[in-house]
């Protein structure tokens, strides 16, 4: 078999941070390394040798399979140039990585897989990519530095190609193989087709926006210079908000996070602290940063591409957010209907929108969604699956009460799962419960309690009205939650044992509920892992596990706060989390699939929902989107699924 090992040194004035898609319009090759099988890596510098694309095109052409890191951005920096790599014979390394819950990055993955690299090298070739691979700083005299400006250190950059495929070729004989399977890869060329197609953008709206956040802060800098005196100039300006409300008002709060504002205001408080906090709250919005993102990474056509790193959260093979980071929006108030949201269109497009509302930046916030539309022609649906993580927590310990209460909901005949376990933990007909006894022994339970949180989680998901509660008190709902779902607790330390028993006995596979199993197996480089197979086939991976002096389960991974690879802990609630998630990750991408078949031209993934573009007559609906998305996978049988959604020309919550 021909394996062509593909790497690209490019140049492209538009910053990398807009995306691949849009560097990519502007881009050029200037170095093409590559090599066959185990031989000799190759380094063309292409003003060596005209007609490179035509070149590499063959060798493409001839290969059973092209092996690239990032295989996104080589693939469409190549299309630009006329080359065209197939999809269906692309092995992306970091995609392969992201599939066994190891890092993406090159440079990570060579230290954690034990790839023997020189460090000095390695930090020599990122100040290479530094001064060839885009514009020099401002202050240089230089706008370029080129093989004629700097010839020493290109001959180094050519070295640093060499390097990097042969670092690339080594990954790769070392990554674990068990989810490289034929549904796991069609999965991904789904995804690099929906990256590809991206979702139009209405750049009109996304300036106005823009313009009207811009008139806004103005005037709140002049409201908080007014208020204090000259002190504060700006409502940015934290650290001289923070000196004046303590000196002046004496007012200390402990920061002012997005968090802590929210609480705050929902207190009593001076008037003029109030006034001052709500500046503070109102300037801090990060809606801005969403606009530059759609006006800078757009597409020159008019689409934005590139919004979606499949297996982006590595543990569970959910999606990441890019660029864009739909996953990431404001959330609307239920009030921000399609609407009121063409009427906050209007009046941005208008520049009136100061006459209309007094807080500016919060309808540019709830309008980001709306810079999403749906070309002439076509139409937006929009459908999402219901609580999926609830449903996969009962069916998964076996919850039959819970699973019960699901189906009836769906049916129509059954109470809101909220007051249902609030009914339960509270010995009440469903239909009884209060609107308060929903919210403490319903909702925050189910969000805070089904993984083994205690007080801490319950206090995290609860906000001001727990915090404002005892832990001896909250205690008590969460005994009352857990004494509610026994076969959920018990499910807990299933998985906790199960885990602790594979990695007692190597080889030997260990079941929870016929549906998990928990074995730990060596790679082809005798790196031990613990495997989690989940319904569906697929395995979360948790590499080199072992038990602590202190007896709780550790693994390598990637610390989700310091993005570090380090040792971390786990016990039964966090790998009943683990599952949970991953099993819904399942769900979703197999209704994907089927709504791609039947012509549902997916755009985004934002969480469990999908939105697509379909020609605007009423083949398409959403209520036939739902229903491809809540039809059960074979591996699935007792799964309650539910899915609804809504057709509309701009993008928003329903």
């Amino acid at each position: 078999m021909s394996v062509l090992y593909l790497d690209l040194e490019t140049f492209s004035p538009t910053k990398i941070t807009n995306g691949a898609y849009r560097y990519a319009e502007d881009a050029e090759v200037m170095l093409v390394a590559w090599a066959w099988n185990n031989e000799t890596v190759n380094v063309w510098d292409t003003q060596d040798i005209p007609d490179w694309r035509e070149a590499l095109q063959e060798m493409i052409d001839h290969a059973n399979t092209v092996v690239i890191h990032n295989s996104n951005f080589d693939r469409t920096v190549l299309r630009e140039q006329g080359v065209n790599i197939p999809v269906e014979n692309i092995v992306d390394t970091m995609v392969l990585a992201l599939q066994h819950s190891l890092p993406g990055s090159l440079g990570q993955l060579c230290d954690v897989l034990n790839v023997p690299t020189d460090k000095a090298k390695d930090k020599a070739g990122k100040k290479l990519i530094h001064l060839f691979t885009k514009p020099c700083p401002k202050n240089w005299k230089l706008r370029r530095a080129t093989r004629e400006t700097h010839p020493d250190e290109w001959t180094a950059f050519i070295e640093y190609a060499r390097l990097d495929v042969d670092a690339m070729r080594d990954v790769h004989g070392r990554l674990p193989h068990w989810n490289d399977n034929g549904y796991e890869r069609n999965l991904w060329r789904v995804d690099q087709r929906i990256n590809d197609r991206g979702i139009a953008v209405d750049l009109d709206f996304a300036r106005s926006a823009l313009r009207a956040f811009d008139r806004a802060s103005r005037t709140l800098a002049t409201r908080a210079n007014h208020l204090t005196g000259g002190s504060v100039t700006s409502a940015t300006q934290r650290q001289r908000l923070l000196d004046h409300m303590k000196d002046a008002l004496g007012f200390e709060p402990e920061d002012l996070t997005k968090d802590t504002l929210g609480n705050l205001l929902g207190g009593d408080l001076d008037p003029r602290v109030r006034e001052l906090l709500e500046i503070r709250q109102q300037a801090a919005a990060t809606s801005p940063a969403k606009y530059n993102v759609l006006l800078n990474a757009t597409s020159r056509d008019g689409r934005l591409r590139g919004l979606i790193q499949f297996c982006g959260a590595a543990r569970t093979g959910r999606d990441a957010g890019r660029l864009f980071q739909p996953q990431n929006l404001p959330r609307s108030p239920d009030w921000f209907d399609g609407d009121v949201q063409e009427i906050t269109v209007a009046a941005f497009k208008a520049d009136c929108e100061d006459i209309i509302w007094d807080n500016v930046s919060e309808r540019c916030a709830f309008g980001v969604r709306g810079a999403l539309v749906a070309p002439i022609g076509k139409k937006l649906v929009i459908a999402d699956l219901s609580n999926i993580e609830g449903r996969v927590l009962a069916w998964l310990a076996g919850e039959e009460w819970k699973i019960k209460a699901f189906k009836a909901y769906d049916r129509g005949d059954g109470h809101d799962l909220y007051k249902v376990t609030a009914g339960r933990i509270l010995d009440k007909d469903p239909g009884d419960i209060t609107k308060n006894e929903r919210q403490l022994q319903g909702k925050v339970p189910e969000l805070a309690g089904g993984y083994q949180g205690g007080v801490g989680a319950y206090r995290k998901m609860g906000g001001a009205v727990f915090n404002a509660m005892s832990d001896e008190a909250i205690q008590e709902i969460v005994t009352a939650w857990r004494r509610a779902h026994p076969r959920t607790k018990s499910l807990w330390y299933d998985m906790e044992a199960a885990a602790r028993e594979a990695i007692n006995n190597l080889g030997e596979s260990f079941g929870v509920r016929d549906l998990i199993t928990f074995d730990v197996k060596p790679d082809t480089q005798g790196i031990a892992w613990l495997r989690m197979r989940l319904p569906s086939g697929r395995y979360l991976c948790y590499p080199r596990p072992e038990l602590s002096d202190s007896g709780s389960i550790t693994h390598e991974g990637i610390n989700q706060f310091t993005r570090k690879w380090e040792r971390l802990d786990t016990y039964g609630g966090k790998l009943t989390e683990n599952a949970v998630q991953a099993i819904a990750r399942d769900v979703f991408m197999s209704g994907m699939l089927r709504a791609e078949v039947d012509g549902f031209e997916v755009c985004i993934r934002v969480h469990d929902e999908l939105v697509a573009e379909t020609p605007d007559d009423p083949t398409y609906t959403s209520e036939g989107l739902a229903e491809l998305m809540s039809t059960n996978p074979s591996w699935s049988a007792g799964l309650p699924l539910s899915a609804a959604g809504f057709e509309t020309k701009r993008y928003r919550k329903e």
